[in-house]
């Protein structure tokens, strides 16, 4: 008889396992599928709800961390590449998620991160700037032409800062082949500002980090409205 209980108590935990499992796939890809319409994917992004069990979340209603990699994201004709969402502490009753209704999901924290790659940082730059990369923590670029009166034939290191109207771009040292360019002379013409468009959740970026593949940024935000922005 103890036996018998033991196998019936160890199928009825694997029961209980499969259908948790069971469950967050089917809400993952729901969720995929309401965030692809939202806004406008060319396809469903890859959502996963962590923690265990999923079934004891959804029935409180809050679940402890939410991750989604939409990937490519166009906003104003603006396209960020790698795009993902962090999504801790969400709240969302689960009478009001079985009739689909938003109104009362809330997200205690979303972060959201995006790269912007450097052929959209260079539409932006000076006629003069012919290459952009990285070089550690700032950006490099090459330059050619004249400016003010100065021939440039070399490379610039430029800084990249969190502005008010998106990405401001700044030369901290200019190097030009056998002449030695005033920097204070050219901060100016050889500044640019790279507008950004609204990440997901309504984030606006706060902080920016040079990679290989372009500009990361990203945005924290606090007790977000999700539904609030369904329409956005």
């Amino acid at each position: 008889m103890r036996k018998a209980l033991v196998v019936f108590l160890v199928l009825l935990a694997g029961g209980l396992i499969a259908a948790d499992r069971i469950g967050v796939l089917l809400v993952q890809r729901e969720v995929a599928e309401r965030l692809a319409v939202q806004y406008s994917l060319p396809q469903r992004p890859e959502v996963t709800i962590h923690g265990l069990p999923f079934l004891t979340q959804a029935i409180g209603g809050e679940y402890r961390q939410v991750d989604v990699a939409i990937g490519d994201f166009t906003r104003q004709e603006v396209t960020l590449r790698d795009v993902r969402v962090r999504i801790e502490n969400l709240r969302a009753p689960l009478s009001e998620a079985i009739n689909g209704d938003t109104s009362g999901v809330v997200a205690g924290t979303a972060t959201a991160s995006a790269i912007l790659p450097y052929d959209l940082i260079k539409r932006h730059a000076p006629a003069n700037v012919t290459r952009i990369g990285a070089s550690g923590s700032d950006l490099e670029v090459e330059l050619t032409g004249s400016l003010l009166g100065f021939t440039l034939n070399g490379t610039a290191v430029l800084s990249a800062e969190v502005s008010r109207d998106g990405i401001r771009i700044t030369p901290r040292s200019v190097a030009t082949q056998g002449l030695r360019v005033p920097l204070g002379a050219l901060r100016g013409p050889l500044s640019w500002t790279v507008p950004v468009p609204e990440l997901p959740l309504g984030s606006r970026i706060s902080r920016v980090e040079i990679t290989e593949a372009g500009i990361r940024v990203g945005a924290t935000a606090h007790d977000v409205a999700v539904g609030e922005l369904a329409g956005r």
